[in-house]
């Protein structure tokens, strides 16, 4: 008796993002991101800390193609996805590409209905790939059941939480092979979070990448599977998201935690002047 054939497995993940040494500027003067590096595995999560003003959504508008909106400019260092640089293409050449952004905000289209916004999102496609591309609708409905509920709904006013849903859906809407979310959680309550986050390993288990940006770091640590941590336009400490959320600086700045000598049990505090370091905790 023959076996019965293995079941189709699904395609591997595409979409593996490589920056490398790339440096940004606006205007003459301002230098934001000074020879960063990274890398976003196929189908991975990668988390991006930092504080305000360290670099990170200028990271994302030079991956989106959206920095001379804002001014900007790349100075050196490239932006390749799957082989395909992306470095000075328009916003429009990368999403076609495959990297969407949802930005900080949600902006939404607040007179236009539920259905109409989802459909914005598909406009990014090529001529071509929209014909080609299954209906995204049923995967975004899948997700969101209320958005499915909503659809005539005019999107100005839906919730927050609701909002940032539609804002996600939209982005899926294009077939991203990697998502740029910049702030998910910003702005929501705590169970709305919870629902994002869980929304967000959803994408990530149908092969989708994702490179976040996210104050709330226990959260961005414990979606993503990797870390870069961003300070003055630098990256100062990278690694697996569990490497981090042991490291001793990562604990005190993002985490709300404060060091603790096991020997002593006293609150450690810098030298004055001394030069601060990134350490990681060996515990």
């Amino acid at each position: 008796m023959n076996a019965s054939p293995a079941p189709p497995q699904p395609p591997p993940p595409s979409g593996a993002l490589e920056i490398d040494d790339l440096t940004v500027v606006y205007g003459r003067s301002v230098r934001a991101l000074d020879g960063v590096s990274l890398r976003v595995p196929a189908g991975g999560i990668v988390a991006l800390l930092g504080a305000n003003g360290a670099g990170k959504s200028t990271l994302l508008r030079a991956v989106s193609g959206t920095l001379p909106l804002h001014s900007g400019a790349v100075e050196r260092g490239s932006v390749v996805l799957d082989g395909t640089p992306l470095t000075g293409r328009h916003a429009a050449d990368v999403v076609a590409a495959g990297v969407v952004q949802v930005p900080e905000g949600r902006r939404v289209f607040a007179s236009l209905s539920v259905e109409e916004n989802l459909k914005a999102g598909r406009l990014g496609l090529s001529r071509r790939r929209r014909g080609d591309a299954p209906d995204a609708f049923p995967q975004v409905f899948s997700l969101f059941p209320i958005l499915a509920e909503r659809r005539r709904q005019a999107a100005g006013l839906l919730s927050g939480g609701e909002q940032q849903m539609l804002a996600l859906g939209r982005a899926l809407m294009a077939r991203p092979r990697l998502l740029l979310l910049d702030e998910p959680s910003l702005g929501l309550a705590p169970q709305m979070v919870e629902q994002i986050a869980g929304i967000v390993r959803r994408i990530h288990e149908q092969g989708v990448g994702v490179l976040l940006v996210e104050q709330n770091a226990a959260l961005a640590l414990e979606l993503a599977d990797d870390a870069y941590v961003l300070e003055v336009g630098r990256v100062r400490l990278s690694g697996s998201a569990d490497e981090l959320s042991r490291s001793d600086e990562v604990r005190r700045l993002y985490l709300g935690e404060r060091p603790v000598d096991e020997a002593s049990e006293a609150v450690t505090e810098p030298v004055a002047g001394a030069p601060r370091t990134l350490s990681r905790w060996a515990g």
